[in-house]
């Protein structure tokens, strides 16, 4: 099977929908050329009228992509970095979110909100985070975040189809990982998660980039532990079912997510493990998340951040 960068899948996984669908069209901040290279290209196909750039206004992008979704299009808002979510929080978590609802079921809400989430590239607190957990905190959201391009193009597909409104976050230091995707179609659901690979001695449950972290520590406790990886791929449906058959077979969890500690991802899932696997734990859930601090810029930003050692620290702890 041929092997693409995560950010050709993206791109491809956007193409085969536009191509099949002429009521998807993408909108944003510099689309036209693609700050992050997944929209490149797309314009010279489908032209400036289903690829269009718009002002900084991260809330008119959401706003048109929110009326265009009732009125029958397809959209996919790309907003650069997943942090500008706050600038139009009000289209986003309370109107795309809320509107099916509101509106007694009478419309659909097909939309994508895209966007580059995480650190690694030390461009400071308000160009760093994962915003999952705000995201899981307005019901009426899905959300998506894929760790390999195989994930990437299947999910990401899926979310376009969707009749819901989808978050997609997508990974900045993912973007030239390569991975197996196949040429023919496929797509991924929502709500099923990934045995990334099997273990006996411990549940390690990572999302997005952390799971690839995950990975790798796991390789290298190779014959002292056998770490099992589970990437939930979506976080919004949430495949608690696969995680919890883990947990009963390893009796050991940690949580990795680069989301806040506080309120995080970990948190949640480590509650609803407490909730339908309590008996068989045999160690304190750990969780690895970064630090309840804004994300420091240049050098200092790894301190801020989970680090492959923390994972280390954390499997040990429940080994012990």
């Amino acid at each position: 099977m041929r092997e693409i960068p995560y950010l050709t899948a993206i791109n491809e996984a956007l193409a085969e929908e536009m191509a099949k669908d002429e009521t998807v069209f993408v909108i944003g901040e510099d689309v036209q050329a693609g700050t992050f290279m997944v929209t490149t290209g797309l314009v010279q196909k489908f032209g400036p009228d289903r690829v269009m750039d718009t002002p900084l206004s991260e809330t008119a992008v959401a706003g048109a992509c929110v009326g265009a979704a009732m009125a029958g299009y397809r959209p996919i808002a790309d907003f650069m970095f997943a942090d500008f979510m706050w600038c139009c929080a009000d289209e986003v978590f309370l109107k795309a979110a809320k509107w099916r609802f509101i509106h007694g079921g009478k419309v659909n809400l097909p939309l994508v909100f895209l966007a580059a989430m995480g650190g690694g590239a030390r461009t400071g607190p308000e160009h760093s985070q994962c915003p999952e957990s705000v995201v899981l905190h307005n019901p009426g959201l899905k959300l998506a975040l894929p760790s390999t391009p195989y994930d990437a193009k299947g999910l990401l597909k899926t979310a376009i189809r969707d009749n819901n409104p989808v978050v997609f976050f997508y990974h900045k230091q993912l973007l030239g990982a390569r991975g197996e995707v196949p040429e023919e179609e496929y797509t991924i659901p929502l709500g099923v998660a990934d045995v990334k690979r099997e273990g006996k001695d411990v549940t390690v449950v990572a999302t997005s980039l952390m799971a690839q972290l995950a990975l790798n520590v796991a390789s290298e406790l190779e014959g002292r532990v056998s770490v099992e990886v589970i990437d939930p791929r979506t976080l919004e449906p949430l495949d608690i079912d696969t995680i919890v058959n883990s947990v009963k077979k390893t009796g050991r969890v940690v949580i990795v997510d680069e989301d806040t500690k506080r309120c995080g991802v970990g948190a949640e899932i480590g509650m609803q493990i407490m909730e339908n696997a309590f008996d068989s734990l045999d160690a304190p859930i750990q969780r690895v998340a970064a630090a309840n601090l804004p994300i420091a810029g240049g050098y200092m930003e790894q301190y801020v951040l989970p680090q492959p050692n923390d994972i280390v620290a954390a499997i040990e702890a429940v080994m012990a």
